[in-house]
């Protein structure tokens, strides 16, 4: 498949830029620190000491200060949600990158742990080297307490030591926990890890703390290398064939030392209170009572929830975080609004597939369990319901459906969610926006989960059949399995049943399609699914076609 440079920039350019820009600045901040202390004056003794770990410990710490600082601004959601909603300070290419910042989370993530086994292997080499190299000249500058002083109780009788030591453990159980396998199996365990966050980051203010590196202070009464009165013949005659022929320089005075200044919070503290107050605040925000409506269960383990919360406003496309205190008081899990309020209708719902220890025990809570006798079609359930907590509606890719002239909106199975409170917006009459065709492709494994937003997608044809626009709006589905395909043969879902295809899309074929019929234009492709989908997608975004038609990949993630 050949790919053009054209689709490859519009898809891929952006997130290159910023990734060489963030490789850039860390590979500059790596050579300038490594060759701060290789040739610096201040550190002559202390290099001669530790040798070339000095230098790799102190360049891979300046490359963890900068993405400890840099992972946490990508979390800051509302931030970049008002960020994405004002459209006069950023355009889409742009909001398109914000997308991009769980991506860049994760990478600086890989950073922070590959840098912190640099880090801890370089301190290591200079444990040993100061219980090797122990100074009888310098005693300031020494770490340990006499010559060969045991490593391990140089390590653990410190600040610095003991403080690695907690890091390195906190840092083991974040990254092993943020495994794809754990969260999919257990995103409890991931959850509950990753918020050590705030443990990580107090112990790491703490780290620099005992000043086990020192600096000499006064390099004009002390030029480096200079002899001292008191320096053996041994060590006289070693500096003389070093200095050659040169005039034989005495010291004034003793060398001097002093530890650093801690400089990590300087690096950390922005972005960490930048971080803390938009918790406080979305803390505030998600204090607010929220009215469970209704609760409809529908075919394939799927629940609706429709719920009211004062002066809640959202856009189509964005999505909220859950809190039950009933289930767990510490647990978060998001979920994409279906259902937006509007001025007629204050409401907005989500729908949510019943998978994991989280979403069962909620479910349990919502609605009774099922009787064997009970129905497909969705039965609404009246009782008492737990206490909930609303947080958000923060941005996600799906808020660009309206920004095209052209979307394709692909679905799989549940993750037809975004795309469901689009197609409310649009029965809804939302205007000002730029959308004139829409291109829906939804892929199901079972037939019975069309029904969950079937009458709305009947809704939809009819509306636009009425005013005349049969164009608008292109509906394909497609039930991979072709078992028990006796249902939908009602007369209310007649629309679907003659757009209902067998089998699995013909992606290129389709995107063949959609390019010959809007030739030369920029088109939206939007995608919420299985990772197979997705991947398919982005490599026909990328490839050359002969319509000139320019396809924007835009991906949606339940991880």
């Amino acid at each position: 498949m050949v790919v053009s440079v054209r689709s490859w920039v519009a898809n891929e350019g952006g997130k290159h830029l910023v990734l060489m820009l963030w490789l850039g600045v860390n590979t500059w901040l790596f050579l300038k620190t490594f060759l701060l202390y290789y040739t610096g004056q201040q550190y002559h003794y202390l290099y001669k000491m530790l040798g070339l770990g000095l230098c790799i410990s102190r360049a891979s710490a300046s490359v963890l200060n900068l993405n400890c600082s840099l992972v946490l601004l990508p979390m800051c959601r509302s931030l970049l949600t008002f960020v994405r909603g004002t459209h006069t300070v950023s355009s889409r290419e742009t909001r398109r990158l914000l997308d991009k910042s769980k991506t860049f989370h994760v990478a600086c993530g890989v950073a922070i742990c590959i840098f912190s086994v640099v880090h801890v292997s370089a301190h290591l080499v200079n444990v040993v080297n100061f219980s090797v190299s122990y100074s009888d000249d310098f005693p300031a500058l020494n770490l340990a307490r006499f010559r060969g002083e045991d490593p391990k109780l140089i390590i653990l009788t410190t600040i610095p030591g003991v403080t690695g030591v907690l890091l390195v453990l906190i840092l083991f159980l974040m990254f092993t926990s943020s495994s794809y396998c754990v969260r999919l199996s257990n995103y409890e365990i991931f959850w509950y890890t990753h918020n050590l966050f705030i443990i990580f980051y107090i112990i790491l203010m703490v780290h620099m703390v005992g000043g086990a590196l020192k600096y000499q202070t006064n390099l004009e009464a002390h030029p480096p290398g200079c002899l001292r009165a008191n320096q053996s013949g041994t060590e006289q005659q070693g500096e003389e064939l070093e200095q050659g022929e040169d005039e034989e320089r005495r010291c004034e005075v003793e060398a001097h030392f002093q530890p650093h200044y801690p400089q990590t919070w300087l690096w950390v503290s922005g972005p960490l209170c930048l971080y803390c107050a938009e918790r406080f605040y979305r803390y505030i925000r998600s204090c607010d009572p929220v009215t469970i409506v209704t609760v409809i269960r529908h075919p394939c383990n799927v629940i609706e929830l429709r719920m009211l919360k004062k002066n809640f406003k959202a856009r189509p496309g964005q999505y909220i975080v859950l809190n039950c205190p009933g289930v767990s008081s510490f647990e978060n899990h998001p979920f994409t609004l279906t259902t937006c309020p509007t001025e007629n209708k204050k409401t907005f719902g989500i729908h949510l597939r019943v998978v994991g220890d989280w979403t069962e025990r909620f479910t349990q809570l919502l609605v009774p369990e099922p009787r064997i006798d009970l129905e497909i079609l969705p039965m609404v359930q009246q009782r008492r319901y737990p206490k909930l907590y609303v947080d958000g509606p923060f941005g996600s890719p799906s808020e660009e459906v309206f920004n095209y002239n052209v979307s394709v909106c692909v679905a799989g199975g549940i993750g037809v969610t975004p795309f469901a409170c689009v197609l409310h917006a649009l029965l809804d009459g939302w205007t000002g926006f730029r959308l004139q065709r829409l291109y829906f492709v939804w892929v199901c494994r079972e037939l019975q989960s069309f029904y969950w937003f079937a009458e709305l997608l009947c809704a939809v044809h009819h509306k636009l059949w009425q005013e005349n626009r049969p164009d608008y709006f292109n509906l394909k589905l497609y039930v991979s399995q072709a078992d028990n395909l006796q249902g939908m043969s009602e007369d209310k879902y007649r629309p679907l049943t003659s757009r209902l295809l067998v089998g699995r899309p013909k992606w290129k074929l389709l995107f063949d399609e959609i390019g010959k019929t809007n030739k030369h234009k920029r088109v939206g492709v939007f995608c919420c699914g299985p990772k197979g989908i997705s991947r398919t997608l982005h490599r026909l975004c990328n490839s050359a076609r002969s319509s000139g038609t320019t396809f924007e990949f835009n991906k949606e993630s339940f991880s």
